[in-house]
């Protein structure tokens, strides 16, 4: 039985390093890792992804598949879905470093089914809404870029697009400011202008052309 953690980076700033030390600070104990670069979770299923296909190849019943949350397999709702269903029917037990949550098809029961299901179901979507805010946003932030010509850039951001990204999947989640804060280097501050004006934040990105 084996430990495979899948990573998938969308950006240049995003690395797979950061992805597998906060799994083993999570305690988890890592066989192999399999990632893919460059590659949207919205537009490309897992299956068609160069690396992500592999794990359908090589987990068998008792393996662990370990993944930062469920983002990371996807950000389109069916494919998720589907992907963390057919993993556990072949007994793959899924865990997330965020919030610690494991997915297998361990119960019989129908209402622990239910459950289960449902939290999948939720997470799935909630991950599928964060992508479609985020490429909401970055448009916005861009149209008002345009619109300001040169424009004052004004005060350049403390943080880059991949950093934004991940205050705005953490504030999804429920996470409070100071853990972002302490997750991402970002002052508080920093933190709090971001939850109150994500299109702001976005826009001064835009402006900057970063």
């Amino acid at each position: 039985m084996v430990t495979v953690l899948y990573a998938r980076v969308s950006t240049a700033e995003q690395t797979i390093g950061h992805q597998k030390a906060q799994a083993e600070a999570a305690g988890f104990v890592i066989d192999e890792v399999v990632s893919d670069h460059g590659v949207s979770g919205v537009s490309v299923p897992l299956r068609e992804r160069t690396e992500g296909r592999r794990l359908f190849d090589m987990l068998r019943t008792g393996d662990t598949l370990v993944v930062r949350w469920v983002d990371r397999l996807g950000r389109n709702y069916q494919d998720v879905t589907d992907t963390i269903r057919e993993f556990m029917r072949k007994g793959v037990i899924i865990r997330t470093v965020i919030n610690g949550l494991t997915f297998d098809g361990a119960t019989k029961d129908p209402m622990q089914e239910a459950v289960r299901d449902a939290l999948i179901a939720f997470m799935a979507a909630t991950a599928q809404a964060q992508a479609e805010a985020t490429k909401e946003a970055q448009k916005a932030g861009i149209e008002a870029a345009k619109g300001e010509g040169t424009k004052y850039l004004g005060k350049k951001p403390s943080y880059d697009r991949a950093t934004l990204e991940r205050v705005m999947e953490l504030l999804s989640l429920g996470t409070g400011t100071s853990e972002i804060s302490r997750e991402t280097g970002l002052s508080r501050q920093a933190v709090l202008r971001v939850k109150a004006d994500p299109v702001g934040a976005d826009t001064a990105l835009a402006r900057w052309g970063l």
